[in-house]
């Protein structure tokens, strides 16, 4: 039996419209978080949406349960700094290599709301 790939569905509120908009996205887990790659960097709606109200939803499963692996769960969000995150940018990029063989993008972090640390 063939297994199936797993997506993180990503659910984020429109920097203009105000309305919620998912995507099926790529990614990889370290730790408490997991991680997004957006090839568009911040011209990426979703990446525009995260960086105008990083609280957002997120499920991991499969495109027929998309929330086999992980429920909807509420998260904050965060482009990571190749300067201020060094060692984290670094580690993801070479999970994404790992898995995907591409990394080359801005890296998200998403976070579920009770592992993300208080500002």
């Amino acid at each position: 039996m063939k297994r199936r790939e797993a997506f993180l569905y990503l659910t984020t509120i429109g920097h203009k419209s105000g309305q919620p908009h998912e995507i099926e996205i790529w990614y990889v887990e370290h730790g408490a978080g997991f991680y997004l790659c957006a090839e568009g960097h911040e011209r990426a709606h979703w990446v525009q949406n995260i960086l105008a109200q990083p609280q957002v939803t997120f499920s991991v499963g499969t495109r027929d349960d998309p929330q086999a692996l992980v429920p909807r769960s509420a998260a904050k969000a965060r482009p990571l700094h190749a300067e201020r995150d060094r060692r984290l940018h670094h580690l993801v990029t070479q999970l994404f290599q790992g898995k995907y063989g591409w990394s080359s993008g801005l890296l998200v972090e998403v976070m579920p709301l009770e592992e993300a640390p208080e500002d």
